[in-house]
């Protein structure tokens, strides 16, 4: 497949360019360049910015694109109203937090969502607060312009190489340490982690398989 990666080249972005080009495909990254640049030379590379400009997208085609790294509606409807007549699919990498309630254990794709608040369309910036609904938002933009052709991939909490937000790593280095640890949540309440280089190849295969 020709697939087109926005981002690409940090943590979960890194892996899934890994996956795709280690199963033969034809890799394009599309990012600011300002993250690893030297990273996968034996992909295409396209600089600019889905804040701004996407001009180096223009006039292309290509089987899928993964949309890796949206927090705002504006970006994603910006670059789904650029290409959804130049690719086939839309993969879009959202979040867990998109649900309502994670409190009780057994959420479904069917469970309620976090519904966004009037304002949060025209956010200029994600908050910890808004994180969950700002995503939201972002796949019914993708819904929107690709109608039946976006998948929505939901991750938990994400861990492995590369990982830059300590959200996993930090505790396994703290206990390796020794001593009296302050541990967070009740020992009863489940968390569910998964490896990078798992949901990367996860992605890139329902991405082969539509």
């Amino acid at each position: 497949m020709n697939l087109l990666l926005l981002g690409g080249t940090r943590f979960v972005g890194l892996h899934i360019t890994a996956a795709a080009l280690a199963r033969g495909h034809r890799v394009t990254l599309f990012n600011r360049g300002t993250t690893n640049p030297a990273l996968f030379p034996e992909a295409e590379k396209l600089r600019g910015d889905r804040g701004g400009d996407l001009s180096a997208l223009k006039g292309r085609r290509w089987d899928a694109v993964i949309d890796i790294n949206a927090y705002l509606p504006r970006h994603v409807r910006a670059t789904a109203e650029l290409l959804k007549d130049a690719v086939d699919r839309y993969v879009f990498i959202s979040t867990i937090s998109v649900y309502e309630d994670l409190s009780v254990p057994g959420t479904t794709e069917e469970s309620p969502l976090k519904e966004p608040q009037p304002g949060d369309e025209d956010l200029d910036e994600m908050t910890p607060g808004s994180y969950g609904p700002l995503k939201v938002l972002c796949e019914r933009t993708a819904d929107a312009a690709l109608p039946g052709r976006v998948l929505r991939v939901r991750p938990c909490i994400v861990a492995g190489p590369e990982d830059h937000t300590g959200r996993f790593t930090y505790w396994v280095v703290r206990v390796a340490r020794g001593g009296v640890v302050l541990a967070p949540g009740r020992p009863e309440r489940p968390v569910q982690i998964i490896d990078a280089r798992d949901l990367a190849s996860w992605v890139v295969e329902m991405t082969e398989r539509r």
